[in-house]
């Protein structure tokens, strides 16, 4: 459902794009909202797409210990890693909460396309909470694998 809905606003993206390009260049005119409103979709593509990242695990990784340590070595390091990364998500939650928080408070009726610009920055809280959650399951998930014996296998909870 992810990927397809990172589609779509991929398209819209595009479509949206090419029409402010063709009005421009034959108009010489545009639509005002256009540009505003691609920003907060790349916006939103970026924090889908960074969720999806954590999904699969293709997310940004500096792991030059991973491969000097042994298997259960190795199993630690992401138990710390994925703890580490799942509480600065939840701080970053905590953060974004915030700012919506005060869009909605500071809110001045301002809108994109019939929609409250506060209501736009919804995908922050919603991508870091997403991103915590996903990395607490890799956490848990490698906490399992700690426990078990070393050579027995367990089906991973988190992709």
């Amino acid at each position: 459902m992810e990927e397809i809905f990172i589609s779509l606003l991929l398209l819209a993206m595009i479509f949206l794009a090419s029409l402010q390009i063709f009005m421009r260049t034959l108009f010489d005119s545009g639509l005002v909202w256009v540009d505003p409103l691609l920003r907060y979709l790349v916006l939103w593509v970026g924090m889908l797409g960074a969720a999806l990242a954590t999904r699969y695990g293709k997310h940004i990784t500096i792991d030059i210990f991973s491969h000097l340590l042994p298997g259960r070595g190795s199993l630690w390091l992401n138990l710390l890693l994925n703890l580490f990364a799942a509480v600065v998500c939840g701080f970053l939650t905590w953060a974004a909460f915030l700012f919506v928080k005060n869009e909605i408070a500071f809110d001045s009726g301002r809108e994109l396309v019939g929609i409250p610009v506060w209501a736009l920055n919804l995908i922050f809280p919603f991508a870091f909470a997403l991103m915590a959650a996903r990395f607490s399951a890799k956490f848990y998930d490698h906490g399992v694998g700690l426990l078990l014996p070393p050579g027995s296998s367990s089906k991973s909870i988190s992709g």
